[in-house]
C-alpha cells in the first residue's frame, strides 16, 4: 500500500495524516519539570563562578565544585547511567584570553543503548562561566583583564546554566527508561575559552570513529525578555550549518517535526547559518569533524547580561527552559529509539546513469532513487520518500513505499525538486532523512600548451 500525505511547511503537519507520537517520548517530555530546572540553576550560581580558571578545590566556591556537584547529581538519577570526567590539558598564550596552561574536564553521562548501543545522540550545554572585566592598555584601549576576569563572580545562570539544566533534567527523566541507543548527556568546560571542551571531545570522538547521529547543543535557552523590553516564550531558535541539505540542518528539521508532535503549542524556529553573527558554540567543533550538530538558543537574548555579574536567577525563565528542553527531548527520544537512516544507493550497480548517490531519471522523465540499510532493524516497517521544492525550508510531500529498496515517482523532474528518504520502525519512530544532493561542481583540470 502506498499513502501520500501533503506536508503543511508553515505548520509542520500534514493534512489527513495521523503523526506518529509514541508513548514513551510523549511521557517523557510530560515528566520535564520546570521547577526542577529552576533548582539546577540555583544551585550552580551558588558556586559564584564558575570560570576554568577559578579553584579547584574550594568546596563551595568555583569549577571544581561544580563539576563535582554535577557528576553527583548525574550518579543519583540512575544507576544506568555510566558517569565521568573528559579531562584535558590545554597551553595557555599570555596574549590570548586562555592566558595560561589549564586542564579542564567534560562532565558526560552516559545511557548506554540496548539494541544499537554504538549509535549516539548526544544533548550537551556548557556548565563554565565567564564575567569579562576590562581594564585600560598601553594605548589607551580597553582589554580584558585576565585576573580580574577569574576573580568575579560570574553566576551564569542563563549562559550557560539553562543549558547545563535542560542536559541534568533529560538525564533525570530520560534515565528511566530504555532506548535502542545511547544518549549522551554532556556538560562541556571551557566554552567561554574558545570552545576548547567540545573541540577537545569532537576530535577524540572523531578519532575513535564514534557513530554520532546528531547533536543538540542547547546554550542561553533561559530568557525570555530582550534587554529592550521585547518578550515571547512560544518558540526557540535552531541554527544549523550550510549547504541545504547537510546532515545538520536534517537534524534541525527532524527537531522541529517531533517539537510539533509532542509539544504543538511551542514552536522550533529553523536559522538557516551556523550560528549568530559573531557569535560561536559548541555545535561547531562537532560539525568542523564531520558530526551532525545544531545549537538551540533563545531569540531573547539579554545583551546587557551576557557575561556579568548580572546573569543571575532574577534575570532568567526556568519555565521557558523547560519549553526548550521538552523540544530536546521529543527528538532526542524519539531518534534514540529510530532506526539508523537508510544509504543512498543501491548494493549493487545499476543500468543507466545514476547521479546523487542513487537518484536517476527513469525513462528520461521519473525520479528513481535508490538506497540500501546494512543490517536492517527486525522491527523495520519500511521507509518513506520525501520530496520538497528547491526554495521550501521543509519536507512537503512524503510517501510510504514499504520495506523496499527503490522507488521511482512517474513524471517529477528530479531537476526542480529536492528528494530524501528515511526509516520507520513499527512502533512509528523515524530516523533522520538521507537526502539525495547535488554533487558540487569541480572544474576539471586541463592541460595548458
Amino acid at each position: 500500500m502506498v499513502r501520500m500525505v501533503l506536508v503543511v511547511a508553515a505548520a509542520c503537519c500534514a493534512y489527513g495524516q495521523t503523526l506518529s507520537v509514541n508513548p514513551q517520548v510523549k511521557e517523557i517530555v510530560s515528566k520535564v519539570s520546570a521547577d526542577r530546572i529552576a533548582e539546577i540553576q540555583q544551585k550552580l550560581a551558588s558556586f559564584g563562578t564558575r570560570n576554568i580558571y577559578s579553584s579547584t578545590t574550594d568546596p563551595n566556591r568555583g569549577i571544581g565544585a561544580a563539576r563535582e556537584w554535577i557528576a553527583a547529581q548525574f550518579r543519583s538519577y540512575s544507576p544506568r547511567l555510566q558517569v565521568s570526567f573528559d579531562k584535558h590539558r590545554l597551553k595557555g598564550d599570555p596574549s590570548q584570553r586562555l592566558f595560561k596552561d589549564v586542564e579542564i574536564w567534560n562532565v558526560v553521562a552516559m545511557l548506554p543503548g540496548t539494541s544499537e548501543p554504538e549509535r549516539q545522540v548526544i544533548i550537551s550545554g556548557h556548565y563554565d562561566t565567564i564575567h569579562m572585566v576590562s581594564k585600560e592598555g598601553a594605548n589607551g584601549r580597553r582589554m580584558l583583564d585576565a585576573e580580574a576576569t577569574v576573580a568575579a563572580d560570574a553566576p551564569g545562570v542563563t549562559d550557560d546554566g539553562s543549558g547545563t539544566a535542560a542536559v541534568m533534567e533529560l538525564a533525570r527523566v530520560m534515565s528511566q527508561y530504555e532506548f535502542r541507543k545511547t544518549i549522551l548527556f554532556v556538560a562541556f568546560a571551557s566554552e567561554e575559552y574558545g570552545l576548547e571542551g567540545s573541540s577537545t571531545y569532537a576530535e577524540a570522538a572523531a578519532a575513535r570513529h564514534d557513530q554520532i547521529e546528531a547533536v543538540f547543543n542547547n546554550d542561553v535557552i533561559g530568557s525570555d525578555v530582550t534587554g529592550n523590553g521585547e518578550t515571547s516564550n512560544r518558540y526557540v531558535n535552531v541554527y544549523s550549518e550550510d549547504p541545504n541539505d547537510s546532515p545538520s540542518r536534517q537534524v534541525a528539521r527532524y527537531m522541529k517535526e517531533m517539537n510539533f508532535r509532542y509539544q504543538p503549542g511551542f514552536e522550533v524556529n529553523l536559522v538557516f547559518r551556523h550560528d549568530r553573527f559573531g557569535r560561536g558554540g559548541d555545535h561547531s567543533p562537532f560539525n568542523a569533524f564531520g558530526f551532525a550538530a545544531v545549537r538551540v538558543t533563545t531569540p531573547m537574548e539579554n545583551f546587557s547580561n551576557q557575561h556579568t555579574a548580572t546573569d543571575t536567577f532574577a534575570n532568567t525563565a526556568p519555565e521557558y527552559t523547560a519549553l526548550v528542553a521538552k523540544a530536546n527531548a521529543a527528538a532526542i527520544g524519539t531518534l534514540a529509539l529510530a532506526p539508523k537512516a537508510p544509504q543512498l544507493g543501491a548494493t549493487a550497480p545499476q543500468p543507466g546513469r545514476t547521479f546523487a548517490g542513487g537518484l536517476s531519471r527513469g525513462s528520461g522523465y521519473d525520479a528513481v532513487m535508490s538506497w540500501h540499510s546494512d543490517h536492517p532493524e527486525p522491527d523495520l516497517l519500511g521507509y518513506a520518500v520525501v520530496m520538497r521544492k528547491t526554495t521550501s525550508p521543509l519536507w512537503e510531500h512524503e510517501v510510504f513505499v514499504g520495506n523496499v529498496n527503490t522507488y521511482t515517482l512517474p513524471r517529477v523532474n528530479i531537476d526542480e525538486v529536492v528528494l530524501g528518504v528515511k526509516a520507520i520502525d513499527k512502533d512509528g519512530n523515524e530516523s533522520l532523512v538521507s537526502a539525495f544532493v547535488t554533487p558540487p561542481y569541480r572544474q576539471r583540470k586541463v592541460e595548458q600548451y
